[in-house]
């Protein structure tokens, strides 16, 4: 343990000079919800306008791919590092400034007259979301008394859960009934609200360290988070082999490896002190939010594809579609702490991560195109209330395991994880998917003039469009597609059911014994040499 003197300052309450009262934390908490969902809300909202931005940009599907994939891009990579400097500088400081850049981003974005302009915005808007995601949990954290915590991670995680798939639908009803443009309005709007409530009534705290900034590790870190997100996004598009995925496989990996020995050399003044992965909490809570949130971003890109290919439905419908699983996945957050309390937070994990896989065996079991959507309903709700129930307590887990200081840190550990493990599903799933398509699409295609058949492999929405090319066996194989791209369906919830199924094993053996209370700064000033300035407002 380090000999060094930490500074002769006790850490203030969190939030000013003293707790805030019961009314002020819910103005809080609704302060950086409405903010944590502008920047979740963005993160998906594109996926609705793909076809509109490629015919007033005049610009290729790759490109119409890194406007929306750009943003995700800029916000993982750049998560860490900015909750660190968050810590530093000032917890509302860099909320207020990223809330600022993020409005101003969004603005230029709805009125982009290029591709390239847009880019721009994202990118911008990527960043700024990175200096508003982390904060609004290290808010939390650093300002609730331990007994309300939990029920205000709880709603944190259920926003950060379900939040996705509700601006989804919104932006997806903006888009039908006025202009894709009108996807950024949602999104500064609740930044602007969140500013301004920000201004009024969240506190200001930050670290005081007599160590410098660990430049290195957060310049490293980015390279590793941007390298390995930049391959799982761009894999599936390029080519798993294709030499720019290699270059950026190598890149991401090469640095990962340097950000640990790197990290283990500066130990206790390293941006992250990678040793605490030995501890359940840490460990247990991250590797439980990276398959959950990996599973629940593969379940999205296999859902639309049915709802819209198989069931002929509209982007809306499509969307509304989802919104049950989203609900269920926000309550069960709520309900989360209250069932942590009482029968521990490895149990609660446990039942949420056994429900989640009990809705992939169901889905698995009875989907079918003559089913429909009651053939997948049940297995969706029994996925919401599992990751509801095994989002919190893992959230919980992971920012206990490091100070009150240092929970921006905390934060952006806990975001990063989601991010990566989201683009992890995304990748994995649908490549599954689309692989299982191909091979049962391929024993269906007799009598189909091979050019129509080739095209009806590359997946079920070219297999629609030159259905009607093939005369009288334009039915025939507009089924043999759908009936595919169940098969396909079938494989890949079989395949995240035994991801859960070896997760479940794993949070039953080593999950965290109990979701334990912050560490005290007190306690780790001798370690990290850090203690807290809660400053006033």
């Amino acid at each position: 343990m380090s000999t060094h003197q930490p500074p002769q300052a006790a850490a203030a309450p969190a939030g000013g000079a003293e707790t805030p009262d019961a009314r002020q934390l819910r103005a809080i908490l609704v302060t950086v919800s409405i903010a944590l969902m502008a920047v979740i809300a963005s993160v998906s909202g594109l996926n609705v306008a793909q076809t509109h931005m490629a015919v007033e940009f005049g610009a290729p599907h790759t490109t119409v791919l890194w406007i929306i994939n750009v943003y995700t891009l800029a916000l993982a990579a750049l998560l860490l590092p900015l909750g660190a400097i968050g810590d530093r500088l000032g917890r509302k400081p860099m909320l207020i400034t990223g809330l600022v850049v993020f409005g101003a981003a969004g603005v230029v974005a709805g009125l982009a007259p290029s591709a390239a302009v847009m880019i721009g915005a994202r990118v911008a808007a990527g960043i700024s979301a990175a200096m508003i995601m982390p904060i609004t949990l290290a808010v939390i954290t650093s300002t609730f008394p331990e007994e309300e915590r939990g029920k205000a991670i709880g709603v944190w995680t259920g926003v950060a859960g379900g939040g996705g798939i509700l601006g989804m639908f919104l932006s997806a009803l903006l888009v039908d009934v006025a202009d894709w443009r009108w996807l950024f309005v949602l999104p500064v709007v609740l930044g602007a609200v969140a500013l301004a409530m920000t201004l009024k009534s969240v506190p200001n705290s930050r670290e005081r360290s007599v160590h410098s900034f660990d430049t290195i590790g957060a310049l490293v870190s980015t390279v590793a988070v941007a390298g390995l997100v930049f391959v799982l996004q761009e894999g599936p598009e390029r080519g798993w082999t294709d030499p720019v995925t290699l270059i950026g496989l190598t890149v991401g990996a090469t640095a990962a490896i340097t950000f640990v020995v790197w990290e283990l050399h500066r130990r206790d003044t390293s941006l992250l002190d990678v040793r605490l992965f030995r501890e359940r909490g840490l460990a247990g809570g991250s590797v439980t939010l990276l398959v959950v949130f990996g599973v629940q971003a593969g379940i999205a890109v296999v859902l639309f594809p049915f709802f819209q290919a198989v069931l002929g439905w509209t982007g809306l419908l499509s969307t509304a579609a989802m919104m049950p699983m989203a609900v269920v996945m926000m309550a069960a957050s709520g309900l989360a702490p209250k069932m942590a309390a009482r029968i521990g937070a490895r149990s609660t994990m446990t039942a949420g991560v056994a429900l989640a896989t009990l809705g992939l065996v169901l889905m698995a079991l009875f989907v079918s195109v003559d089913g429909g959507y009651p053939s997948i309903l049940a297995g969706m709700l029994a996925m919401g209330i599992g990751m509801g129930l095994s989002m919190t307590p893992s959230t919980t887990a992971i920012t206990s395991s490091l100070p009150r200081a240092r929970q921006g840190v905390a934060s952006a550990l806990n975001d990063v994880t989601r991010e990566l493990g989201t683009a992890l599903g995304v990748a994995v799933l649908g490549a599954l998917l689309a692989n299982g398509y191909r091979s049962a699409i391929d024993g269906r295609l007799d009598g189909i003039p091979d050019g129509a058949a080739d095209t009806a492999r590359q997946g079920i929405a070219n297999a629609a469009e030159v259905a009607p090319t093939t005369g009288s066996h334009a039915q025939g194989l507009v089924h043999a597609a759908q009936q595919s791209f169940v098969d396909g369906w079938q494989q890949s919830m079989w395949i995240g059911a035994a991801v859960m199924a070896a997760l479940l094993l794993y949070v039953a053996l080593r999950g965290p014994t109990d979701t334990a209370p912050l560490q005290p700064d007190a306690e780790a000033a001798p370690e990290t040499g850090i203690a807290e300035n809660a400053a006033a407002r």
